[in-house]
């Protein structure tokens, strides 16, 4: 354990930066389970009641998942996902960030991807081709998370990362729209083949492709759907 007593006249918040700092830098990796309380509670020099509520806030945060009777998980290494979880905002919304990144992630990776990186991206593609229906939209997050971990911009990447659950959700909302194509292969077969080829104008190209014709599916069906 690297954590250090925290005086008894600190405030649960000065617990909050401790616990804080030990998922920021790694030292408790995301999906790990963190120390049990009577562990914390002894390192940290705490009662129960100031580490609960440190707990709780960054739970709310995002950063944790307190599951009863099973222990505290470390969920994400910033507040960002817990940010955007409590955001709200429509497809639109999460289309108009996801253009944000996507053609410039996808040109990095075309500059920088690895070997093993193009093989990790060939793989979700692969998955995600013959996934089922009530698991196709976390393939399709699993390969777009795939070309982004390949652009090697860890800040870009930690970023985009926050906003994959949103991802996820707003395509497993879309999927059950009428007129959205799974099959599209702007942002996906074309992005891999231009990140083969080294190509990045083709990459990132591809990538806002895709991005602007569902923009254009989302706003021709919600019309639709008005004028019905």
């Amino acid at each position: 354990m690297t954590l250090t007593p925290v005086r008894q006249s600190s405030l649960s918040d000065q617990v909050v930066d401790r616990l804080r700092s030990e998922i920021v830098e790694g030292r408790w990796p995301v999906g790990e389970r963190i120390p049990p309380e009577p562990e914390l509670m002894e390192s940290l020099g705490v009662a129960r009641g100031t580490l609960r509520e440190a707990l709780r806030a960054l739970q709310y945060s995002g950063m944790l998942d307190i599951r009863r009777g099973d222990g505290t998980f470390v969920n994400a290494r910033s507040e960002v996902p817990g940010a955007l979880a409590r955001s709200g905002g429509t497809l639109a919304d999460v289309l108009e960030a996801r253009a944000a990144l996507e053609p410039q992630l996808a040109r990095l990776a075309a500059l920088r991807a690895t070997a093993a990186d193009i093989t990790l991206i060939e793989t979700a593609l692969a998955q995600r081709a013959i996934a089922h229906p009530d698991h196709w939209a976390s393939s399709d997050a699993f390969f777009h998370e795939a070309v982004a971990r390949a652009a090697h911009n860890p800040i870009l990447f930690e970023v985009y990362a926050a906003l994959l659950p949103r991802l996820q959700e707003s395509v497993e909302a879309a999927i059950r729209r009428s007129g959205f194509q799974v099959d599209d292969p702007r942002g996906h077969e074309e992005v891999l083949d231009a990140i083969i080829r080294r190509d990045p104008d083709a990459a990132s190209a591809s990538a806002a492709a895709n991005l602007a014709a569902t923009e254009r599916w989302d706003l021709e069906e919600r019309q639709g759907l008005a004028t019905s």
